[in-house]
């Protein structure tokens, strides 16, 4: 696997590269049964698809309102209505999972000296819950939100977004990791140099945006930088 040159900063997308956007509806499924699975990919989707549709209509809202409008869709969708289970779900999403190779590829990236940073769809208050909650304190130089620009990935805007905080000159200079393909496209057309996270073996979408490089997981990451 050719290396990648040129890399100052490590910026990682959080939901689906960092942290298990499905572990909620996993830890739950004993008592919501078969459905469980069919609920979270729904929820999964038309939290992705709202973001995109808020970014062309130009009306914003955080994350946590799309996330618990895109749940209450799956689950009317799926006649759930079981009471204060909403609730429970989101205030699981606040505590994630890490995938397990998170902590340890994280920490490979800081050991080399180059910055991390989390850029991600996700409000201040979640991405810092979900951080603490999964034990990643201290391994991000900054944590950075779309609601500082007010539109969703992958506007240009927002990865434009982590040039200014990070007060670098050249978009070649990023390392950007999304396991969302749509996301390391994205990353890729504006500039950065993108790896994408594929755990699936899924194909690319058919979008614009070439990443530089893809990865089974997250351990092969430090071996491209």
């Amino acid at each position: 696997m050719e290396k990648l040159r040129g890399i100052r900063v490590c910026v990682f997308d959080a939901y689906g590269t960092l942290f298990d956007v499905h572990a909620p509806l996993r830890r739950l499924a004993p008592e919501i049964g078969p459905k469980a699975e069919e609920i979270s990919e729904l929820w999964r989707r038309k939290q992705l698809e709202y973001t995109w549709l808020r970014s062309l209509m130009g009306v914003h809202a955080d994350f946590w309102q799309v996330t618990g409008e895109a749940l209450d869709y799956a689950l009317e969708r799926h006649q759930v209505a079981e009471p204060g289970l909403r609730d429970e779900i989101m205030a699981l999403f606040l505590k994630l999972d890490a995938y397990p190779d998170a902590r340890e590829a994280l920490a490979a990236v800081k050991a080399t000296g180059r910055l991390t940073a989390i850029l991600s769809n996700g409000s201040p208050s979640m991405l810092e819950a979900a951080v603490r909650h999964a034990g990643l304190d201290g391994l991000f130089n900054a944590l950075l939100s779309v609601e500082e620009v007010g539109i969703y990935k992958p506007s240009r805007r927002v990865y434009r977004l982590a040039m200014q905080k990070l007060q670098l000159q050249d978009p070649a200079s990023v390392c950007f990791v999304s396991a969302n393909s749509w996301d390391a496209q994205g990353a890729a057309q504006f500039g950065f140099q993108a790896v994408r996270v594929n755990r699936t073996g899924a194909g690319d979408d058919r979008i614009p945006g070439r990443p530089a490089a893809q990865i089974g997981d997250l351990s092969e990451l430090t071996a491209l930088i």
